[in-house]
């Protein structure tokens, strides 16, 4: 449908989401307008009714959906519905009465100091083009917190290596700047040296495969799952993983909860917030030394 399409296009070159983002709303539409069709028969998003949206929710529920992901397709709507409304085509939004279903609150896993200490130090990885680039992705995740969207389109110039900065851009096409480990420095020179010696013709981009093209996400995926299976049990083994152990050790070596926000380049202070909560044990642990009655 034209709405449809018009919408995909504004998301991927006036938000600037990434093309995993655009997929996933495509999917949701796709399997909305999939469900009314069955429904009722003929099917068009300016007659959507709010019992129509209720009617998905309960579906998706009966099929044993998470809530998580239900909201996650009901914010596809919410978004969709919002474009139509600003392009005037629409006066009111058929989800804006809808409720969706409370998601039960997890606290984000992470891997350990010592486990991340022991991939990093102890020569895991080979000395050759793909071992030092499979170590600079795990170094700059969890020595950054990057986003994996971040990661894929750094390019050599956003690294700033006398100040040991690295400039990326985030959600919404927003920039920032985000200091990285100094020890860094000769990894990244090394490697810089050996990809642009053994890859012609490369993609301009800082993280490449072994024929030169830009990095993908399952590639980038891969390697860390791989590499945090040498030494964690975890059952997620995901970039996301390392993003949250690098805001999870800095708020538990006393990292500022602000400074925490700009470093991950969230939007507002309740998205860090759910890693004060990791600190508990440290917390506990705190409390059993000193307290007289612990």
């Amino acid at each position: 449908m034209p709405y449809q399409e018009s919408f995909l296009k504004y998301l991927k070159f006036e938000k600037r989401c990434s093309e995993h983002t655009v997929v996933a709303y495509k999917k949701d539409l796709d399997q909305f307008e999939e469900f009314v069709f069955k429904k009722v028969g003929d099917f068009d998003f300016l007659k959507v009714e709010p019992k129509m949206v209720r009617s998905w929710i309960v579906e998706m529920m009966g099929k044993g959906i998470a809530a998580k992901t239900v909201n996650r397709k009901i914010t596809t709507l919410k978004s969709f519905y919002k474009y139509l409304m600003r392009q005037e085509i629409m006066d009111s939004s058929p989800v804006a009465t809808v409720i969706t279903p409370k998601v039960p609150k997890k606290l984000p896993e992470f891997v350990g100091e010592t486990s991340l200490h022991q991939l990093l130090d102890n020569g895991y990885f080979p000395k050759d083009f793909e071992g030092m680039r499979d170590m600079l992705i795990v170094s700059l995740f969890y020595g950054t917190g990057v986003r994996l969207s971040e990661l894929i389109n750094l390019k050599d110039h956003d690294f700033q290596l006398n100040e040991f900065l690295v400039k990326v851009i985030g959600k919404n096409n927003k920039e920032r700047i985000v200091p990285y480990p100094r020890g860094l420095n000769q990894l990244i020179e090394e490697y810089k040296l050996k990809r642009d010696r053994e890859l012609e013709n490369r993609e301009p981009f800082f993280f490449l495969t072994g024929k030169g093209k830009k990095a993908y996400e399952k590639l980038i995926y891969r390697v860390v799952k791989k590499n945090l299976a040498l030494v964690t049990t975890l059952e997620k083994k995901s970039p996301h993983i390392l993003r949250h152990s690098y805001a999870t050790h800095l708020l538990n070596r006393g990292a500022d909860l602000n400074a925490v926000k700009e470093l991950l380049g969230h939007a507002n202070l309740a998205a860090t917030q759910v890693y004060t909560h990791t600190s508990m044990e440290k917390l506990q642990n705190v409390y059993k030394q000193a307290h007289p009655r612990a």
